[in-house]
């Protein structure tokens, strides 16, 4: 019988800290080995009991969560399973400073409108849990890439560009590049928000290609992620309409709900309905085939960290079509799933590790616009 997964909470609330521990102990895969009250006390014990996992609350006294999350992820990086009242709705931007930090997932505690009992909230924490401990995380060098490209809107307004200075970008000259991209299509999943955050964040203001990303997300979190990194990089962000166009200089955000469709060379966009059994909502694969067929070699695809293979099918048909395609590397993703299923199929142009592909997509897309007739 294999030894279980062990697990250390961290809630300033006893009774928190009491459910939690009664919930997690109920798996017989799991023990809760150690419990904290503060940001200080989780950061050190996470150093000496080196946990499979943590499950941790963001509102706490000493040291708060984010800077915590930063720590551990730091000096000891470990799967974080954030457990907090301030994750969703108008508290959803908490929840992407949390997973820029480092943490895995967010899950927000039951509300005085919730009705569900304490043994489905206690499920729904070990669901969370049993697939946040499989994940292999990276370290994060603490603040590294918040402070660099922490650009507000009036930083923004300041810089002109609202640029950060980039490193020199990989040589891309082996690949046969045609004129004419119109559009740069981003999937991302588990690890996503902060990946997006670092390749945004290198490409100008005055982009003359229209981005379109496509992230794995739950109900009511891509409203905050669209503005969280509306005030972080230096394009315009916004959640995506049916029946819009994709404007140059633009990112857009793949709506909940539904697939965003490209429906033509013109960048006119639809929101249909998810296929039956469809496990994401909204689907990579689906963007992408509709990039290959409404745009062929005027594109180029990108697969960031994420689980599972949404976006492996979708960017090889964007492969087959001619548009450049680019795969995060094993090695600097927090998920190595999307990206490796991708290169199983040879649905990948370029491998590279993160901060290369914001510089070099800056190199690509250079000089190759054209505009939406």
């Amino acid at each position: 019988m294999s030894l279980p997964l062990t697990v250390v909470v961290v809630d300033d609330s006893a009774v928190q800290r009491r459910f939690l521990r009664g919930a997690i102990d109920a798996a017989p895969e799991f023990e809760v080995v150690g419990e904290a009250r503060n940001g200080k006390e989780a950061v050190a014990l996470v150093d000496r009991l080196r946990p499979h996992a943590v499950v941790m609350d963001l509102d706490l006294p000493v040291m708060g969560g984010v800077e915590a999350i930063e720590r551990i992820m730091a000096t000891c990086a470990t799967p974080i399973l954030v457990y907090s009242a301030f994750v969703a709705g108008a508290d959803s931007e908490n929840a992407l400073e949390a997973l820029s930090a480092g943490a895995v997932d967010v899950l927000a505690k039951p509300g005085p409108q919730d009705t569900g009992t304490l043994e489905e909230y206690a499920e729904q924490l070990r669901v969370k849990l049993r697939m946040v401990s499989r994940i292999r995380v990276i370290t994060h060098p603490r603040g590294r890439l918040r402070s660099s490209v922490g650009l507000t809107g009036e930083a923004k307004s300041l810089t002109g560009t609202g640029r950060r200075p980039l490193a020199a970008a990989p040589v891309l000259e082996d690949i046969p590049m045609k004129e004419g991209v119109k559009l740069l299509v981003i999937g991302a999943s588990t690890g996503g928000p902060h990946a997006l955050l670092s390749v945004l964040s290198a490409l100008p203001a005055d982009l003359p290609q229209a981005v379109l990303v496509v992230q794995h997300m739950a109900e009511g979190f891509l409203e905050g992620l669209a503005s969280w990194l509306d005030q972080l990089v230096p394009l315009p962000v916004s959640v995506g309409e049916s029946g819009r166009r994709l404007e140059p200089g633009t990112v857009t955000l793949a709506p909940s709900g539904g697939n965003l469709i490209v429906q033509d060379s013109r960048l006119r966009v639809l929101v249909t309905p998810p296929m039956p059994g469809q496990f994401h909502v909204p689907g990579i694969d689906a963007t992408m085939a509709s990039v290959a067929d409404a745009l062929g070699p005027d594109a180029v695809g990108v697969l960031l960290t994420g689980m599972g293979r949404d976006g492996a099918a979708g960017l090889l048909a964007m492969r087959g079509r001619g548009a450049l395609t680019i795969g995060q590397d094993e090695a600097t993703c927090a998920v190595y799933g999307m990206p490796a299923a991708a290169a199983a199929l040879d649905a990948l142009d370029r491998v590279m590790p993160l901060d290369a592909i914001g510089p070099a997509l800056c190199e690509v897309l250079r000089d190759k616009a054209k505009t939406p007739r």
